[in-house]
Order: C-alpha cells, then sequence, then structure tokens
C-alpha cells in the first residue's frame, strides 16, 4: 500500500469511529425525547442513531479485510438498514390507535440538535464515500439521509406550532424516515453485489 493509500486509510478509520461515538451519545439524547412528548419520527430517528453507531462499528471491524468478505458485510448492513424501518412502523401504528400530538418544540429542538450532528458526519465522510466500496457507501448515505430526515422533523415540529396541531406530521416524517432507510438499504445491497462480482476469485 502507498503512503497515501495508508494515510487515507488512516483517515477514514479516524472518520468512522468519531461518527460511531456521536451516533452512539446523540441516539440517548433523541430517545429519551421521543418517549418524553411521543413523537414517531424521533423515535425513528433515534433508532437509526442507534443502527449507524452499529453501523460504522462494523465498518471498522471489517477493514482490511478482503473485497469478498467486504462485500458481504455491506450485504449484512444493507439488511441492518431495515430495522429502523420496522421500528417505526410498529411505532405509527400504535399511534395510529392512539394519536396524541407530540410537544412542537421539543420536537424542533431535538431535531435541530440531529440536523447537527448529522451534519457533521456527513462532512466527515463525504471525501471517504468512495474509498472501501459497498461500507464507505454504506456510512456515507447513513449520514446524508440522516440530515435529509432531520430538516424534515424540524419542519414536522414548526407544521404542529404554528399550522396543524395535530401528531400527522410527525407520523409523516416517522413514516418518510423509514422509506428513505429503504432506499438506502437498496443502494447498499447493490454496491455490494458489484464489490462481490468483481472479485476475480471463484
Amino acid at each position: 500500500m502507498t503512503r497515501a493509500g495508508a494515510a487515507s486509510d488512516t483517515g477514514f478509520r479516524r472518520a468512522v469511529r468519531w461518527v460511531a461515538i456521536l451516533n452512539l451519545a446523540y441516539f440517548g439524547v433523541e430517545f429519551a425525547v421521543a418517549l418524553g412528548i411521543g413523537s414517531v419520527s424521533l423515535f425513528a430517528d433515534s433508532v437509526d442513531f442507534l443502527e449507524d453507531a452499529s453501523v460504522n462499528l462494523l465498518i471498522l471491524l471489517a477493514l482490511g479485510w478482503s473485497v469478498r468478505a467486504r462485500a458481504k458485510v455491506g450485504m449484512g448492513l444493507a439488511a441492518l438498514l431495515l430495522v429502523p424501518g420496522l421500528a417505526t412502523l410498529l411505532t405509527a401504528w400504535q399511534k395510529f390507535n392512539l394519536p396524541l400530538t407530540p410537544a412542537p418544540l421539543p420536537l424542533s429542538l431535538a431535531g435541530l440538535g440531529a440536523l447537527a450532528v448529522n451534519f457533521g458526519c456527513a462532512a466527515m465522510l463525504m471525501r471517504f464515500r468512495h474509498h472501501s466500496g459497498s461500507l464507505s457507501r454504506a456510512a456515507f448515505l447513513s449520514a446524508r439521509n440522516d440530515v435529509l430526515a432531520n430538516i424534515a422533523i424540524i419542519v414536522a415540529g414548526i407544521m404542529t406550532a404554528f399550522v396543524w396541531r395535530t401528531p400527522w406530521p410527525d407520523l409523516a416524517v416517522g413514516l418518510a424516515i423509514a422509506l428513505v432507510n429503504l432506499d438506502a438499504a437498496r443502494e447498499i445491497w447493490e454496491a455490494a453485489r458489484e464489490e462481490h462480482r468483481s472479485d476475480p476469485r471463484p
């Protein structure tokens, strides 16, 4: 490996480690707020923070493995991305049965904090998004999609406060987060399969 390649590996490992730490820390914050105000979107996003921490820890373990092994981990990460979607659907079903409106100010503030964390994570990972095939793509897509989800959460909080005092904006955003995770899982699966096919070994 060249000196530039080794430096790139070291930089990617450092970025992934920080992303895992930040995601795990904010999971606790957002999960507590979600339970406190009964928010589907914050619950979905908090589970996503936990999933992102797990994804990045797995990436740290898989770095340095063979192309085929990395591809298999990439496929596993694609499956892992489905977990927040399933958790969100369950929470949304409970919200349909008991449609309570979440407090808009904590909803917006928690979304703003999540946006800051995820924007920082996406910025750290952006230059490494093609570094290790499906693994780096998984890390970058998770952070990028979470930035979009956090913007939607903030908008839902504003709508709940000033436009429509119902649980439906929060519920709609929670379901949208689940759909975004499904699309990210598809992209990572396709990247992992392509990486697996590129391995010359039988």
